[in-house]
C-alpha cells in the first residue's frame, strides 16, 4: 500500500498539470451536468414493512385523487376577546379565505370549511381551515406558500388573530451558510496552525473541488435516483468535513519530510505513501459508517449515506492525487517566509533540535500519569453520559418550533380551543375488501370499539370510499403528537385492530402524520444497536489491518462508543431535560430526534476514526521502525497532536454554527455532532487512547502468530519504503511511475 502510494504521489507532482487539469475538468463536466438536469422533484418517503406506510399505499390505491402523500395546512383563527368565530363578521371572513384559498394556488385539492366540518371550539374562540395539497410540502413552489401566508391577512385587519401550521410551510433546506462559515473557521484554524497562507488555502480549495463535484454529480442525478434535497445537503457537510482533514494530514506530513531535508518530489512521495495510507483506510471508516445506514432499510436515508460515502470516496482521491500536484506548484511556500528563510540558510532545527512541542509535552505527562489520565477520561465521560439512560426518541411536531414563529402560535392556539390532540390526528384505514358483513359494519364496529381506548377524544364519522369497500375514520387523541400516551393509543387501536381482523376478516391500519413518526422513530430505534455492531464490527476488522493488533482496534472501537453515549447523555441534558436550555435556545423541551441517534453515529464515527488512524497510524511507524513504545507514542503526538487538534476544532466550530438555527431538528444536530466531535477528539483520543497505549506498553501492537499470517499486509506505516527508496531517483522509477 504504502510503496503504491508513494509511487503515485511522485506520478501526481511529476505530471502535475495534467492531473490538475484533469480534476478541474471533471469539476466542469460535474457542474455542467448538474446546470442542464431537470429541476428534481421531491423524494418520496417510505418506510418498507410498516403498518403506516402499507395503510399509505391502500389510501393511494383505493382512494386515487385524493393526494394521500399532499402537504396540509391549517389556518386557525382566534376571535377578539369577548366574540365567538360563529358571529358573522369573523364567519364572513373565514368564508373569504375558504373561496379565495383555491385561487391563490392551482396545487390545492381540496379546502375544508370549519363551519360544515365541525372545526369551531365549544367556546366559539377558535376555528380552523384545513387545506390539502396535490404534492407534498418539499414540492411546493414559494408562490404557492406566498398564496398560504397572505390567505389570512384580510381577517387579521378585521381583528381576528390568524396563524398557520402544517407541513406545506416547510421550505426546502437552504445550502452554502453553514458551510461559508465553516470554509472561514477553518481558513483561521489552518492559517494557525501552518502559518502559511499557501499551506492553509490548499486544504481548503481542494476540499472545495471535491464538494463541488460530488454535490454537482448528485444534483445531476437527483431526479434519475429519486434523490432528497437534502442530500446534497449532507453531502456538502461531510465531503468538506474530511475533504479538509485529509489534506491537512497529507500536507502537514510534506512539511515534516521537507523539514528533514528531503527533495520535494521525494516528501511528497513519502507523504502520500504514509499519510495517505492513513488517508485510505480513514476514508473506508468514513464510506462503512455511511453505507452501513442500508440496516435502517429506509430507502431514503440509503441513498443519502451512498451519496455522502461517493463524495467521501472523491476526497480521498483528490487527496491521493490533486493535493501532491497542488504541492507541486507551491514548491517550499507551503511554509511561511521565516520558516524558508531559515531553510534556505541551512539555519531550520532538524528533527532531534525540535523544541517539544504541546503534543509532546502532553504525551509525556501522560506516560507518567497514565492511570490517572485513563480514569479522569472514563469517568468523566461515563458521568455526562449518565442522562442517556432516559432517552426518549421521537420526531419533532410544530410544538417544538421557536414561540417566534407562526407554525408553533397555530399549534398552541389549536391546543387551546380543542385540545393538543388536535394538532396530530390519527387515520384509521379499514380495508373490507373481504370482510364479512362489508366495509361500512367493519368501520362502524371499528369506530365503537375505539371509542372506548383511553385518551380518545373525539372519532369522527367513517368515510367510505366509491368503491364501498374501504373505509377511513379520523380519530382524536386528547394528548399531544408526540406524546408517550399518543404512541399507546396508536398501539392500542392496532391491537384492537387484531381482534377485529379475526372476528369481520377486515383488516384495520393505522397511519398518518402521527402515526409515521411512530413508526419512523421505532424503525430507528431498532436499528441502532444491529447498525452500530455493523459499523463497528467492520471497521474494527479493517483497523486489525492497519495496525496489525487486535488491542488496538479494540480501543478504539471502545473509546468510540463511551464518547458518543457521552454526547447523547449531553444532548438528552440539554434538550430532553431542558437543562441549560436558555443558553443553546431551548424552548421547549422534548424527546430527541429518532434520526439523531443514528445520524450522530455514522458521522462522528467517520471523523473520530480518522483522528485514531491519523494519530496511532504514526505511533506504529515510529515502533515498527525501532522506537520503544513509550517513545513512539511521544513521536505520534509530537507530529500529529497538531493536526488532530487543528481538524478537530474545525469541525467543532462548523458543527457549533448550527446551534445558532431556528430549526430544533438542526440546533439539536449541530450541538450533538459539536460536542460528541469534542469528546472524541480531545477526551478519547487525546488523553484516553495515549493513557491506555502507555499502560500496555508492546503488548498493544500483539497480533497471534496464526492472525499475522491471514491479514493482508498493506505496510501502512511505509516500512517497505526503505528498500524503495534507493530506487526513487532511477529512469526505472519514472517506467514505474507511468505504470500506475
Amino acid at each position: 500500500m504504502a510503496t503504491f502510494l508513494y509511487r503515485l504521489g511522485r506520478f501526481a507532482f511529476r505530471r502535475r498539470r495534467y492531473v490538475a487539469l484533469v480534476w478541474v475538468a471533471l469539476l466542469f463536466l460535474a457542474g455542467f451536468g448538474a446546470a442542464s438536469a431537470s429541476t428534481p422533484s421531491a423524494s418520496s418517503f417510505s418506510m418498507p414493512g410498516t403498518e403506516a406506510q402499507k395503510a399509505f399505499d391502500l389510501l393511494e390505491e383505493r382512494f386515487p385523487g385524493g393526494s394521500a402523500d399532499g402537504a396540509t395546512a391549517r389556518i386557525v383563527f382566534k376571535a377578539p376577546a369577548g366574540k365567538s368565530m360563529k358571529d358573522p363578521a369573523p364567519k364572513a371572513e373565514v368564508n373569504k379565505v375558504v373561496s379565495d384559498l383555491p385561487k391563490g394556488s392551482d396545487q390545492v385539492a381540496s379546502v375544508t370549511d370549519p363551519y360544515q366540518a365541525n372545526a369551531v371550539s365549544k367556546d366559539g374562540s377558535t376555528a380552523y381551515i384545513s387545506v390539502k395539497y396535490k404534492v407534498n410540502g418539499m414540492a411546493l413552489e414559494d408562490s404557492d406558500r406566498k398564496a398560504l401566508e397572505d390567505s389570512g391577512k384580510a381577517a387579521q385587519k378585521a381583528g381576528l388573530t390568524v396563524e398557520i401550521g402544517g407541513d406545506a410551510l416547510q421550505a426546502k433546506p437552504e445550502t452554502g451558510s453553514g458551510e461559508i462559515i465553516g470554509v472561514v473557521i477553518a481558513g483561521i484554524v489552518l492559517m494557525i496552525t501552518f502559518g502559511s497562507l499557501i499551506a492553509a488555502g490548499l486544504p481548503l480549495i481542494t476540499a472545495i473541488i471535491g464538494v463541488g463535484i460530488g454535490v454537482s454529480t448528485i444534483t445531476a442525478l437527483a431526479n434519475v435516483l429519486d434523490l432528497g434535497n437534502t442530500t446534497s445537503t449532507l453531502a456538502s457537510m461531510i465531503g468538506l468535513a474530511v475533504g479538509i482533514d485529509y489534506a491537512l494530514f497529507i500536507v502537514s506530513r510534506y512539511r515534516a519530510e521537507l523539514r528533514e531535508g528531503r527533495e520535494r518530489e521525494e516528501a511528497i512521495g513519502r507523504a502520500v505513501g504514509t499519510a495517505g495510507s492513513a488517508v485510505v483506510f480513514a476514508g473506508l471508516t468514513v464510506v462503512i459508517a455511511l453505507c452501513g445506514l442500508a440496516v435502517v432499510n429506509i430507502p431514503m436515508l440509503t441513498k443519502m449515506g451512498v451519496a455522502a460515502a461517493g463524495t467521501v470516496v472523491i476526497a480521498v482521491l483528490i487527496a491521493l492525487t490533486l493535493i501532491p500536484a497542488v504541492l507541486g506548484f507551491a514548491g517550499k511556500r507551503v511554509f511561511g517566509r521565516r520558516t524558508r528563510r531559515k531553510m534556505d540558510a541551512g539555519t531550520a532545527q532538524t528533527p532531534g533540535e525540535t523544541k517539544p512541542n504541546m503534543g509532546t509535552r502532553w504525551s509525556s505527562f501522560v506516560l507518567r500519569r497514565p492511570i490517572w489520565v485513563l480514569l479522569a477520561g472514563v469517568i468523566g465521560l461515563g458521568a455526562v453520559a449518565i442522562p442517556a439512560a432516559s432517552l426518549e426518541m421521537g420526531l419533532p411536531d410544530d410544538g417544538s418550533q421557536p414561540t417566534s414563529t407562526t407554525q408553533r402560535r397555530a399549534y398552541d392556539t389549536l391546543s387551546d380551543g380543542f385540545g393538543p390532540g388536535f394538532n396530530g390526528p390519527l387515520m384509521i384505514v379499514v380495508d373490507g375488501a373481504g370482510a364479512s358483513g362489508g366495509a361500512k359494519a367493519a368501520a362502524d364496529r371499528t369506530s365503537d370499539t375505539i371509542k372506548k381506548l383511553p385518551d380518545v377524544a373525539e372519532v369522527m364519522a367513517p368515510a367510505l370510499n366509491k368503491a364501498g369497500d374501504t373505509a377511513t375514520i379520523t380519530v382524536i387523541p386528547k394528548s399531544k403528537p408526540s406524546s408517550t400516551e399518543t404512541e399507546d393509543l396508536v398501539q392500542s387501536i392496532r391491537d384492537a385492530g387484531k381482534d377485529i381482523r379475526s372476528e369481520t376478516k377486515a383488516e384495520v391500519l393505522v397511519t398518518g402524520a402521527t402515526a409515521m413518526n411512530i413508526d419512523f422513530s421505532k424503525r430507528m430505534n431498532d436499528a441502532l444497536l444491529p447498525y452500530l455492531a455493523l459499523v463497528v464490527g467492520l471497521a474494527f476488522l479493517l483497523l486489525m489491518v492497519v495496525f496489525r493488533s487486535v488491542l488496538v482496534p479494540l480501543k478504539a472501537a471502545l473509546g468510540f462508543l463511551l464518547s458518543v453515549v457521552a454526547a447523547l447523555g449531553a444532548v438528552v441534558a440539554v434538550f430532553q431535560w431542558g437543562w441549560l436550555g436558555g443558553l443553546f435556545g431551548v424552548e421547549n423541551p422534548g424527546p430527541i430526534m429518532s434520526m439523531m441517534p443514528i445520524f450522530m453515529v455514522g458521522v462522528v464515527f467517520g471523523l473520530a476514526m480518522d483522528y485514531e488512524v491519523f494519530l496511532v497510524t504514526r505511533m506504529r511507524e515510529a515502533f515498527v521502525h525501532g522506537e520503544r513504545p513509550g517513545q513512539a507514542i511521544v513521536t505520534g503526538f509530537r507530529h500529529g497532536a497538531r493536526v488532530v487538534t487543528a481538524a478537530a476544532v474545525i469541525m467543532i466550530a462548523v458543527f457549533s454554527g448550527f446551534i445558532g438555527a431556528s430549526d430544533q431538528m438542526i440546533k439539536m444536530i449541530g450541538f450533538a455532532l459539536a460536542i460528541a466531535v469534542f469528546f472524541d477528539a480531545f477526551v478519547v483520543r487525546m488523553a484516553i487512547v495515549p493513557a491506555v497505549l502507555a499502560l500496555l506498553g508492546a503488548k498493544a501492537w500483539w497480533l497471534p502468530g496464526w492472525l499475522n499470517r491471514i491479514l493482508p499486509n498493506v505496510d501502512v506505516e511505509g516500512e517497505g519504503l526503505k528498500a524503495h527508496a534507493a530506487k526513487a531517483s532511477d529512469g526505472d522509477d519514472d517506467r514505474e511511475l507511468t505504470r500506475v
